[in-house]
Formats: C-alpha cells, sequence, structure tokens
C-alpha cells in the first residue's frame, strides 16, 4: 500500500515539474495537436489531388484541376499554422528575467505570445506564398498554350524565363512581407545599408545587366528562332537555348558554345537557317587546245543538264551558265544555280549527281578537263658555240 502512495506522489510530481514555464502534459497536448494538424493537412491535400487528376483524366474543368494542384501542397503549411494558433491557447510563453534597475536586481515576468502568434502568422503568409509560387505554373500553361499558336519558336523560350522571373519576384516578395509585417524589421535601413555598397554592385554586376538587356534585345529582335542554324562571333551551329544570361549554340562538330547574349546583340547575326536557297559557283575549266565548237558544245551541255532540272532550282533565279574567262592555264565556264528548298544534305546530293553526269558527258564529247600545266620553251638566239673543257691536273694540293 505504502508503494502505490510512492508512485502516486512521484507521478504527481512528475507532472507538476515544469520544463520553460510548461507542464509535461502541455508539451504532450502540443506534439499532439501538431501531429494532428500535420496529419488532417496531408489528408486533405490527398484529397485534392485525388480530385484534380480525376478532373484532368475525364477531360473537363482544366482549370480547377490546375488549382487544386496549386493549393493541394501548402494546405498543410495552412492546418499547421492552425494548430500552432490552437497550441497558443494552453501553453505558457511566460517566463522570467533578472534585470537591474536603480542598482537593485529584480526578476520580471516576459511572455513570449507576440513571438508565437508571428511564427503561426508567418508560416500562413509561407503557405499562401507558396500557392501563389504554385500558380505560376498554371500562368506557364496558358502562356504555352498560347505561344503555340505563333510559328516562331523563340516565344517558347521566353515562357520558362517569364516563369523563373515570376517565381523569384513572389519569393522577394513574400520575404519582405513576413520581415516588415510580421517581425517590423526596418527594411528602409537595409535597403539603406545596402545603397552603400550599389555603386561597387552596379561596377560588378555590369556585364550581368549588358547581358540582360541583350537577351531583351533578342526577344525582341527575334533574330533568330530554336532549331536555327546561325553563325555568330566566329561560331557556326544550331541555337539550342536562349537565356536570361546567354546564348547555348551546338556547332557542327558536336561541341556546345555558351555565347554571353550582350555579345550575341553586338555582333552581326547571319541566320542560315531562314536562307531561301542554297547557292552554288561552280568553274569548269577545259584544255586551252578546245576548239571553239567543243567550247561552245561545253556550254550547251551545262545548259542542257540545268533545264532539266529546273524544279530544284529558285523561280527568281534561274541558272546561269557562261563562258567567262582566259585563265592562266584553261579557258574557264562559269556555272551559277539556286537550289531549293534550303537542305544541306540535299544540296549536297544533288551537287553529286550533277557533278557526275558532267564528267560523262564532256568525256562522251570528248572536251577535256583542264588541271593546272606549265610548258617551259628554251630558245638559243645566239650563233656562237662555247666549248668548254677541263683539264685534269696532276700536281698535288
Amino acid at each position: 500500500m505504502s508503494g502505490c502512495v510512492i508512485l502516486a506522489a512521484q507521478s504527481d510530481a512528475f507532472w507538476q515539474i515544469k520544463f520553460l514555464g510548461n507542464e509535461p502534459w502541455r508539451w504532450l497536448v502540443l506534439v499532439g495537436v501538431l501531429f494532428i494538424g500535420l496529419v488532417a493537412g496531408k489528408v486533405v491535400s490527398f484529397f485534392l489531388v485525388r480530385q484534380a487528376r480525376r478532373l484532368e483524366a475525364a477531360g473537363r474543368l482544366e482549370l480547377t484541376a490546375k488549382l487544386l494542384q496549386c493549393i493541394a501542397k501548402p494546405i498543410t503549411l495552412v492546418a499547421l499554422a492552425c494548430a500552432m494558433y490552437a497550441a497558443a491557447t494552453f501553453m505558457n510563453f511566460d517566463y522570467l528575467v533578472a534585470v537591474e534597475k536603480n542598482g537593485v536586481k529584480v526578476t520580471e515576468t516576459r511572455s513570449l505570445d507576440g513571438f508565437w502568434l508571428n511564427v503561426c502568422k508567418a508560416v500562413a503568409v509561407l503557405a499562401v506564398g507558396w500557392f501563389i509560387y504554385r500558380l505560376v505554373d498554371v500562368v506557364e500553361h496558358f502562356l504555352l498554350r498560347w505561344t503555340s499558336r505563333t510559328e516562331t519558336q523563340l516565344d517558347d523560350q521566353l515562357v520558362p524565363l517569364i516563369r523563373k522571373t515570376l517565381r523569384v519576384v513572389v519569393v522577394i516578395v513574400a520575404s519582405l512581407f513576413i520581415a516588415q509585417n510580421i517581425f517590423h524589421w526596418n527594411i528602409g535601413a537595409l535597403v539603406a545599408g545596402l545603397g552603400l555598397g550599389g555603386l561597387a554592385f552596379a561596377l560588378a554586376a555590369r556585364d550581368m545587366l549588358a547581358n540582360l538587356f541583350g537577351s531583351v534585345t533578342i526577344f525582341a529582335d527575334r533574330p533568330f528562332q530554336l532549331g536555327d542554324r546561325i553563325r555568330v562571333a566566329g561560331n557556326d551551329g544550331m541555337v539550342e537555348e536562349v537565356g536570361f544570361r546567354s546564348t547555348r549554340i551546338r556547332t557542327l562538330t558536336g561541341h556546345q558554345v555558351t555565347l554571353p547574349n550582350a555579345v550575341v546583340a553586338n555582333s552581326p547575326v547571319e541566320n542560315i537557317g531562314r536562307r531561301p536557297f542554297i547557292k552554288r559557283s561552280l568553274d569548269v575549266t577545259v584544255t586551252y587546245d578546245t576548239s571553239p565548237e567543243k567550247v561552245h558544245r561545253a556550254v550547251e551541255i551545262l545548259r542542257e543538264m540545268c533545264d532539266a532540272r529546273k524544279g530544284h532550282f529558285d523561280p527568281d533565279f534561274p541558272p546561269r551558265v557562261f563562258f567567262s574567262e582566259f585563265n592562266a592555264d584553261s579557258l574557264g565556264i562559269s556555272v551559277f544555280y539556286w537550289f531549293t528548298p534550303p537542305d544541306w544534305w540535299g544540296f549536297l546530293a544533288f551537287n553529286h549527281e550533277f557533278n557526275m553526269e558532267l564528267l560523262r558527258r564532256f568525256n562522251e564529247e570528248g572536251i577535256e578537263f583542264a588541271f593546272p600545266t606549265q610548258t617551259l620553251y628554251v630558245r638559243q638566239d645566239s650563233p656562237l658555240e662555247a666549248d668548254v673543257r677541263i683539264k685534269p691536273s696532276n700536281q698535288p694540293r
């Protein structure tokens, strides 16, 4: 019987012991309330996500489904903030602190109720900020739908940049709101303090700002699109990505080159991908002993070959064939044509077939291609002859 009394006395003593101003049962209730709040938030989030998936699978109320997905995750923070606020009704946040007044040490009672409520408000604001942060995905969805209707692909690259910018703005605004309106920090003094190093920051960020304005110029002028082949600053390749700071190009050798947008905006950009045709300038050379008739026949063969391929040439730029030059070692015939469509590999295949037929027909006509030759003529104008003989010497050297 005495053991039970001792156990009861120890139990009463345990529940009366205070830790940070609160009995053990208060801490247990706090943990239970927070746990219930988190579980409730997770359950609500689960049902919201499931309902959103059902709406997406049904193919209706697409906007509603997106909104449900945006609010599903932040709802957990809302439930946690409510649980924390409820805990403030039974938790004791008073504490004693020793202070000195007029040379006499006294004990004062202070409270953390205000700080605890500020934390609850901060968690609630974070939940709202998280919701707006995820709401940017809805904006991105509608922007992608809008840009898909345009022919240019550069708009599609602009959408991720807008998404990143909006998210950064949301994070900054939420942080400043919590700091100034909840915890009452002096943001003005902080900004003024940053202003002291504004000049140094501006100098350090000069290149960054130049690249930013360069990206604005690229998106405004649209000198190229994603996938276009361009030649800029000595680099020739396909445009893979255009960001706020740089443009990535995949060269024809397979290497990826990253160019600052300031360089791209200030350099001549040759957009090879937008050419309407591919021009070829062909010099056909024949030997100097070719008769005028055969030279005329060579020009006729080339014109016949071009006329047979009119479907591959731009109608505004018909092919041209001329006997153009008396070269140092050959007679030159110039051929110009503008191949369409501007497909590089198709252009090479066309040239291959054209060259093979040209070689075959010239051989059939007995027209010889010229190659660099040089003839040396030795002429003796003087009738005098010189007889030079070397007499051997027997004298020792």
